[in-house]
């Protein structure tokens, strides 16, 4: 049964809910339902898309979007919304979206199929600026600096843009979705960078799995804002546990499978449809039900396992984000992933600014202004809370250690603890009642009642 959600702007159409898992006839009807009532006849489409750094069975959304209108859209474009992730190559978006290496054209007649480019300036197109004291209202005062506002061109090239992809709770802007496949997701540099260093000067521990509109959430959407033609949103809510596939494992649908069943899927619990924040909204309350686990009291250490979609620090540092709210003071996060070798191909400053709390660029901003904001913010949200002063240097609150595949000798020049992969018997530490396991961590939150 199809719902109707209320919201600050529209209601937004929903099938699903926190305690349900959709059939594959449940999703190809409503995506069916929901683009036939789009004005889409003759018009030209761009689709956003995450990459393989998000849980979502983009095979069977894609087949059932692709279905609804490529004979009816003039020109249908697929754009990975990468943010400052590496691009995806030919074979991992064969597999990400669920067609042939080489069979695009005859898998998914009419349509393109773009990574965000935003290492190429002739990228972006400037939609506008958003002004200092502007960026002083919506950042609650933190932040006073105007930023230029630059978009992917194939989103204003298009007459209609639609974002597909999944609500999960999220370090810089509380719940990921919607308008942030627009920013960070397909956005120039600029943008990226003060809404992240604004998420992090409130803090990843404070904003993470917050709902409603937070001060980044604000800014992105006035962004937004800017953004000439119109947009719509498919938001989706994986089943928590579920959905942890690497892209390369994900085959082609076969569209005789039930997706709750489909051990190549990811399982649904809903899915949301209207503008984007409408849509956004509804699918963030649903996800703050299924993504979030709630325990009575906090643990002296825990073993954040990474799958593989998480191939450098840069994007694995949401194994520590998503559990940090419930360490205690002077406990331990050990990031646990062999399959990592590097902190970042696309970041290599992180390697030089080092993992820190807030306070030790704040209070040094001389010092570390000129680097990117971007880099600064995701140095502080792995590195947690802490303090920092002259007379006593830098304390943190809890210690960060990896396991990983990078040396020990690169691990410490970074201001991270360093443990020997090999050397963990994760069975051992699942037994240890001071120790709490993380399967398949990055997405789902944990926080104290």
């Amino acid at each position: 049964m199809t719902e109707t959600i209320s919201s600050a702007t529209a209601p937004a159409a929903r099938v699903g809910g926190p305690d349900t898992t959709l059939s594959h006839d449940e999703i190809f009807e409503f995506i069916a339902a929901q683009l036939d009532s789009v004005d889409l006849d003759g018009r030209s489409l761009c689709v956003l898309v995450p990459d393989g750094t998000r849980s979502c069975p983009l095979p069977t959304l894609l087949s059932a979007l692709h279905g609804a209108v490529h004979r009816r859209v003039s020109r249908l474009t697929v754009l990975i919304a990468l943010g400052t992730h590496s691009a995806m190559t030919e074979a991992g978006l064969s597999a990400h979206l669920g067609y042939p290496i080489g069979g695009l054209a005859d898998h998914y007649p009419k349509m393109t199929v773009l990574n965000h480019a935003w290492w190429e300036p002739e990228t972006f197109a400037r939609v506008g600026t958003i002004s200092a004291d502007r960026i002083g209202e919506l950042s609650d005062g933190m932040l006073r600096q105007a930023v230029d506002v630059r978009i992917n061109r194939a989103v204003i090239d298009h007459d209609l843009t639609l974002i597909v992809g999944p609500v999960f709770p999220h370090e810089v802007v509380g719940f990921s979705g919607g308008n942030k496949y627009l920013f960070p997701g397909v956005s120039g540099r600029e943008l990226i960078d003060i809404s992240h260093w604004l998420g992090a000067l409130i803090t990843s521990a404070e904003i993470i799995g917050t709902r409603g509109i937070t001060p980044v959430r604000a800014l992105i959407n006035e962004a937004a804002a800017l953004i000439p033609g119109e947009r719509l949103a498919l938001c989706v809510v994986t089943q928590s546990g579920k959905s942890r596939h690497e892209p390369e494992e994900i085959a082609p649908v076969d569209p005789d499978v039930d997706i709750g069943d489909d051990p190549k899927g990811a399982a649904l619990h809903a899915m949301t449809f209207g503008d984007p924040q409408s849509a956004w909204a509804a699918a963030a309350d649903i996800s703050a039900q299924t993504h979030i686990t709630y325990l009575d009291a906090p643990v002296r250490r825990v073993l954040s396992i990474l799958p593989t979609k998480y191939d450098d620090m840069w994007t694995g540092a949401k194994g520590f984000y998503k559990v940090e709210p419930i360490v205690a003071d002077g406990g331990q996060v050990v990031i646990y992933a062999p399959h990592i070798t590097e902190i970042s191909s696309t970041h290599p400053l992180i390697s030089e600014i080092g993992y820190h709390c807030r306070d030790y660029f704040v209070k040094q901003w001389d010092r570390f202004s000129h680097y990117p904001w971007g880099d600064l913010a995701h140095s502080t949200h792995l590195r947690g809370a802490g303090s920092y002063d002259e007379v006593h240097g830098e304390r943190n609150r809890v210690t960060v250690t990896l396991a990983t595949g990078i040396s020990e000798d690169a691990t410490r020049a970074v201001n991270l603890d360093y443990l020997d992969p090999a050397g963990i018997d994760v069975d051992a530490w699942a037994a240890d009642p001071d120790t709490l396991v993380v399967p398949n961590a990055g997405e789902n939150l944990f926080r104290l009642r």
